[in-house]
């Protein structure tokens, strides 16, 4: 496998990782039945601060699971209740899935991190128009996967939420020709839903398959994860066993959430979440899908942002997690260093004071320490 210029980052990656595991590592046990009272106590509180309709958490301890639950309404007009297997979009939380993919391409030597993208010769060549700007050019996977292009950040110029109607080569063409990045790749970081969607691009250019179909059959697949699938748009669209997404200001079904498929498009239950968690965690207890050269890669920051690797935020605890949101949809999943893996999604979105991912992430984080035998 062919890293190029990342693989210099690996020692200090590695350096992560042992003082990670030097941390007290939680045991594989399923909470009391007080325990589980308390655990239910936090997230009730939290739904009602934040008038979350439903609501699904999993979790596993030394890659088994010891907990998962559902909360409140999958749908309100139908009665029916969320459970442990009623499927979200996950927003957000496809970006380190799409990552997954790009370095199962790597590890098989049919991609480098270095690469060019756009332009005769590279990745994706001139599929997307004969010639390019300036600093489109110079855009490599690496600086896709580390939002650090230089340009398309998530704010009101997301390419990803505008262009009604454009599939994504038109959208792709149109967005490279008429809103080229402001800044050269690499000295600048902005979160980017466009380049992930470049990315979901590469990945079928270089299978020669559907974003859709590698990802299940190369990445899900060999988490155990045979549910998990690219959403719908409408509310007609609803998988069987989804949850309807409730929004009083935002417009959960008038977004294109197919054609964010790799930026944001997967819809999942929290075990499934859970269940890639622990294939690519970097601990012995499950074999991970990547080898661990990869993961330390993949899990190393950027040099322009401290807390974003490829796919992942990052801290110096050597925890990695993403959280995501679109209209009436949040959700986060969090790998922490003492072997601990847990997800929450939310058929809602609350802005304002933090917004529902941030209040998410705490109420995990108050629900995991209400087990002490999970030493979180």
């Amino acid at each position: 496998m062919n890293l190029n210029r990342r693989t210099t980052l690996a020692g200090g990656a590695a350096a992560m990782m042992v003082a990670g595991r030097a941390h007290a590592q939680a045991a594989a046990v399923e909470p009391s039945e007080a325990e589980r009272a308390a655990m239910d106590g936090v997230v009730e509180a939290a739904m009602r601060q934040l008038a979350i309709p439903g609501l699904s958490i999993a979790i596993t301890a030394a890659g088994k699971p010891v907990y998962a639950q559902g909360y409140g309404d999958a749908d309100k007009n139908a009665g029916e209740k969320v459970t442990p297997k009623s499927l979200f979009r996950i927003a957000g939380l496809s970006k380190p899935i799409t990552a997954a993919a790009i370095f199962t391409l790597v590890e098989r030597g049919k991609l480098h991190l270095t690469e060019r993208v756009f332009g005769y010769g590279t990745v994706l060549g001139v599929d997307y128009g004969p010639s390019y700007p300036r600093f489109v050019s110079q855009i490599t996977v690496e600086h896709l996967l580390t939002h650090t292009t230089g340009g398309w950040p998530n704010d009101k110029t997301d390419p990803m939420f505008g262009e009604p109607g454009k599939n994504h080569k038109q959208l792709i063409t149109a967005t490279l020709a008429g809103q080229p990045p402001k800044h050269p790749p690499g000295n600048s970081y902005a979160y980017s839903n466009f380049g992930y969607c470049v990315l979901g691009r590469i990945i079928e250019k270089v299978s020669g398959e559907s974003y859709q179909t590698f990802v299940r059959n190369q990445v899900l697949k060999r988490c155990g994860i045979e549910e998990m699938r690219i959403a719908g748009n409408k509310l007609a669209d609803r998988a069987a066993g989804e949850v309807v997404y409730y929004d009083e200001v935002e417009k959960p079904y008038e977004i294109d959430v197919a054609r964010m498929d790799s930026n944001g498009g997967w819809i999942g239950t929290a075990s499934d979440l859970v269940r890639f968690l622990t294939h690519v965690d970097g601990f012995p207890t499950v074999r991970d899908i990547l080898r661990p050269e990869t993961l330390r890669v993949m899990t190393t920051p950027s040099s322009v942002q401290p807390g974003y690797a490829m796919g992942w935020s990052v801290n110096r605890n050597n925890d990695w997690w993403h959280a995501g949101s679109l209209a009436g949809t949040t959700a986060v999943m969090v790998r922490s260093a003492r072997g601990l893996c847990w997800a929450a999604l939310a058929n809602s979105r609350v802005r304002g004071a933090g917004g529902t991912a941030e209040a998410l992430d705490r109420m995990m984080w108050d629900v995991v320490r209400k087990v002490p035998a999970w030493k979180a």
